[in-house]
């Protein structure tokens, strides 16, 4: 978009957006809520009204967008009212949905085995070889460098993940071996999991997805999963054996522990071992 026509309100939220050093999904994500509260109410961004906000959300959850989905607008219309128009009662006046907590899906280490089995060539069995065995994201996955893989410290660095950290992941021999067989038959220069349309770029998450999909479909895999599901596995598989839990929050990036405390739900040896109350009454079974 060209410099003539960006109004003096939106260059300034852009501004202050870069300021902060928000990425560009985050930025163009803020620009089209603003963008789009504007238009449903029919006024200038500069002249909206917290009454507006409030119409605009309900209007999206009469649409039925999820809470994740609504919270992530109103995001962006705090960040404007906030931080361009100093208005800094937004926080009262643009309230947050209440999301569902639900438990990750867990696959067993049987049925992570088959998927991996079941990918769909050598590239995406270590692509998805390496989302499991370090917790990797899609989008960290999809950016490793050759060079990233530290065979000495048996550590692969993941530069710029989520929150743009950097930090150390996890690399175990089995993996180190998956990926040097890997090396030695496609030859990557640069990026670890080339394009095939454009060798000096890398294959995007959604490629990895589709690979993901199919894998799970050739495996028989009938539970609801989604290539993150592979990272859930990977924390909970290290706390079912013991591994401690802020151990596991630095391996995965999380900023709070209580993000990393969802797998203790789901672990099966967390249960284990447990006796119920009602198992010391010792009670007769009911009669037929």
């Amino acid at each position: 978009m060209s410099e003539e026509i960006i109004s003096p309100l939106r260059r300034r939220m852009i501004e202050d957006m870069t300021i902060r050093n928000l990425d560009e999904k985050t930025q163009r994500g803020y620009l089209r809520s603003v963008a789009s509260c504007s238009q449903f109410c029919g006024r200038h961004p500069a002249h909206m009204r917290f009454e507006d906000v409030r119409r605009f959300q309900l209007h999206l959850v009469e649409r039925g967008l999820s809470p994740a989905s609504v919270n992530g607008a109103m995001v962006g219309l705090r960040f404007f009212f906030r931080t361009t128009l100093r208005r800094p009662e937004a926080l009262d006046y643009i309230p947050m949905a209440r999301e569902p907590q639900r438990l990750p899906v867990v696959l067993t280490q049987e049925e992570v085995a088959r998927l991996l089995e079941a990918a769909p060539g050598l590239k995406w069995r270590t692509a998805l070889s390496v989302s499991y065995g370090s917790g990797l994201r899609a989008s960290e996955v999809v950016a490793l460098k050759v060079g990233d893989i530290d065979s000495e410290r048996m550590r692969i660095r993941v530069e710029q993940g989520k929150g743009r950290r950097d930090r150390d992941a996890l690399l175990s021999p089995h993996l180190l071996a998956v990926l040097r067989n890997w090396w030695k038959v496609a030859r990557p220069p640069v990026w670890l999991f080339p394009s095939p349309h454009a060798p000096f770029n890398y294959v995007t998450p959604k490629s990895l997805n589709r690979a993901f999909h199919e894998a799970v479909r050739k495996a028989g895999i009938g539970k609801a999963v989604n290539l993150h599901t592979l990272r859930h596995c990977f924390a909970t598989h290290l706390l079912e054996q013991n591994v401690d839990i802020r151990v596991i929050q630095v391996l995965l990036g999380h900023k709070k522990l209580e993000t990393t405390a969802v797998y203790t739900h789901v672990a099966a040896k967390t249960l284990d071992g447990i006796d119920s109350p009602l198992d010391l009454f010792k009670l007769r079974p009911p009669p037929a």
